[in-house]
């Protein structure tokens, strides 16, 4: 089962990769280790989960605007999502995607997309098409 999801670009670029979903806002300063791009934040939905290779789908980022340089860091490390999509793009996810040149679409409905999914995202036009096993 195949079906495309129509949102609003954030940064642009294409990515492909498996979807990593959460319920839940995620902080990048403290919520993932750097060094290992495992979801660290107690409590959290995905914790003990990486984000490498992943398409990062949660509602919204929350906490310090050094969370944009944690991102551009995993990404430098080889240790990064290679797409983001957020049902409400705040700045300092934004501004991480956009110095770490990681694809980025909001405005989507996170609640249809399923951890599992493969993702093809596409930041010109913000749509992202979902293939379901």
């Amino acid at each position: 089962m195949a079906f495309v999801l129509k949102g609003r670009p954030v940064v642009s670029g294409h990515a492909k990769g498996v979807a990593l979903v959460s319920t839940k806002p995620l902080s990048f300063l403290a919520g993932i280790d750097v060094e290992t791009g495992i979801i660290v934040e107690k409590g959290h939905d995905l914790y003990g989960k990486s984000v490498s290779g992943k398409i990062l789908c949660f509602p919204h980022g929350h906490g310090s605007t050094v969370g944009s340089y944690v991102l551009y860091s995993l990404v430098k490390k080889g240790l990064g999502p290679r797409g983001i999509i957020n049902e409400t793009a705040e700045p300092i996810v934004v501004v991480g995607a956009v110095i770490a040149e990681i694809p980025m679409i909001d405005q989507i409905e996170i609640a249809r997309i399923r951890s599992g999914d493969l993702i093809e995202l596409d930041g010109e036009s913000g749509m992202a098409r979902i293939v379901r096993a």
